[in-house]
Order: structure tokens, then sequence, then C-alpha cells
């Protein structure tokens, strides 16, 4: 089986480097373009994957749309953005100061957001949400799935399954971008959960 996994296209939060999770924002049009431009110059215009799975959260669907128009999209809840609770909406310069901020960043970021999600349950659910996902495409006898979904969800289901085990925040992607990689269903029915191929899109 052959999957993209996509992040969604930039939001005004995202550019304003602010925390943005649980928000439903809409992306920017202008960046709309130029991303779609940047897939065609790298060849990748000829994937077309047979059903987009997606994050519930309006950037997320409106992204798959311009870069599959028409594919049917499947909405999975697990692989939402983490909730970020006190610190959503919000950049680095106006948490500066902070305490509740500044003990969240001197634990290494893996205290649980105040009024928010835990990340290390974050990751699980994310991992969770993509092994019921394949269960299903599996089944359905898929070959090609693309998700567009969040940066930490992919970075969540990335250091899950990278055969070379590198570490969460290896795995920061700009929006717009994502990995293509290869699975084998039957080592994965198995339990033997890695990918293969793995490039950068």
């Amino acid at each position: 089986m052959e999957i993209e996994l996509i992040r969604h296209f930039a939001t005004e939060g995202n550019l304003e480097k602010r925390y943005i999770g649980v928000t439903d924002e809409e992306i920017k049009a202008e960046f709309v373009l130029e991303h779609t431009l940047k897939k065609e110059e790298n060849g990748r215009e000829e994937w077309k994957p047979e059903l987009v799975i997606v994050s519930p959260l309006r950037r997320c669907r409106q992204t798959a749309e311009i870069l599959f128009p028409g594919a049917e999209q499947v909405v999975c809840e697990q692989m939402r953005e983490c909730d970020f609770g006190l610190f959503e909406g919000k950049n680095y310069q106006e948490l500066t100061g902070n305490p509740k901020y500044q003990s969240w960043i001197d634990s290494g970021g893996t205290k649980a957001f105040p009024g928010g999600e835990d990340p290390m349950e974050f990751r699980k659910r994310c991992v969770c949400g993509f092994e019921q996902m394949m269960e299903k495409m599996i089944k359905g006898k898929r070959k090609k799935i693309a998700f567009v979904v969040h940066g930490g969800t992919i970075m969540s289901v990335m250091e899950a399954f990278d055969p070379e085990k590198k570490e969460f925040y290896h795995w920061q992607v700009k929006n717009g971008k994502g990995f293509y990689f290869q699975i084998e269903e039957e080592k994965w029915q198995q339990g033997k959960r890695q990918f293969e191929e793995i490039e950068e899109i």
C-alpha cells in the first residue's frame, strides 16, 4: 500500500506561530497556488489516492479538496490536532513570563497543557487512529491512500512506525508538505508494523 501523509496548508495562526490545535481556522487562500505549483514541480501530480483520510477540522478538509479534488474524504476524529488548553491561540511572545508556560517549557514539552491535552496521550491517540484506518483500508483492499492532517499528528505517526526510530521532533514538517511511504499489508497484519521507502514530499 502506498500512503501520503500531508500537513494542511497554512492558516493565519500558523503564520503568526500560534498554538493552533482545536481552533477551527481556515487556510490562507494566497498560499494555495504556491503549494499546488510546488507539488506539480516535484512530479507527484500524477499520484492520485483512492480516498483521503482527514482530520475533522476545516483546514485539513479544505486542503484535501484542493490537493485531491473530488476524492472521497473519510474523517478520522482521532487524528485531530492536540488541544493546547490555556496556550491555544497564543504564541511564544504572548506566553513569555507566564509561569504555567515556563513550567511546561522546563518539562521539555512533556507535561500536560494546562486545561488541555497530555502530549503523550495525544501521540497515542493519533497512532491509534492511524492503525484503525489502516485496518479498514487493508480490509477494503485499498492501495493508494492520502492523509491530510496536522503537524503534530504526522510527527506522532512517523515516530511510531519509522524503522530507524527517529524521535518525535525529527519529523517536523512545513504546511503543505509531508511524507510518502509504503507498508506491506501482510506484515502489518502480523504485527510487524513499520513504514518502508520513506520520502519527503
